[in-house]
């Protein structure tokens, strides 16, 4: 399952990455219906759900994507990366176990972006020697708060 969040600038972007992981058939829930929300709360959002198995992705999408992915790295056992190209959204799988990428739409076309989307999304995760540093990020970072008012 994929799960989707963006603030006011990324929200025209995200409704094209969402129609098209539903074209293609992935499970997809949409955390921020509600584009008013700043980029660190569409982060959060994001991030709570996908703390909830195994088997769920964040694609986070504000301007420039670097900002919900100075916020995801910030929380304990979440692997993010900011991506700009499809080998780096498939490479991020395979060798980081990402559980997260982040787009910036003033700086990623919609065709672009639906490719960026497709790599990550058919991508796995190889294990084996690249265990050893997924293991190291997996301890950083500081749990997720419980509500907006700890993130003040």
């Amino acid at each position: 399952m994929f799960i989707l969040g963006s603030d006011r600038d990324g929200a025209h972007l995200k409704e094209i990455v969402k129609q098209d992981l539903l074209d293609h058939s992935f499970d997809v829930l949409d955390v921020t219906e509600n584009t008013e929300c700043d980029f660190v709360d569409a982060a959060l959002a994001v991030i709570r759900e996908v703390q909830r198995g195994e088997d769920r992705f964040g694609i986070i999408i504000d301007a420039y994507g670097a900002g919900p992915f100075m916020t995801a790295c910030k929380i304990k056992g979440i692997i993010a990366a900011e991506v700009s190209d499809e080998r780096s959204a498939y490479m991020t799988r395979s060798h980081n176990n990402a559980k997260i990428i982040t787009l910036g739409a003033k700086i990623t076309g919609p065709e672009l972006a639906k490719n960026i989307v497709r790599g990550f999304a058919n991508g796995s995760y190889d294990g084996g020697r690249h265990q050893i540093r997924v293991d190291m990020l997996n301890k950083m970072g500081r749990p997720l708060p419980d509500s907006k008012e700890e993130n003040a």
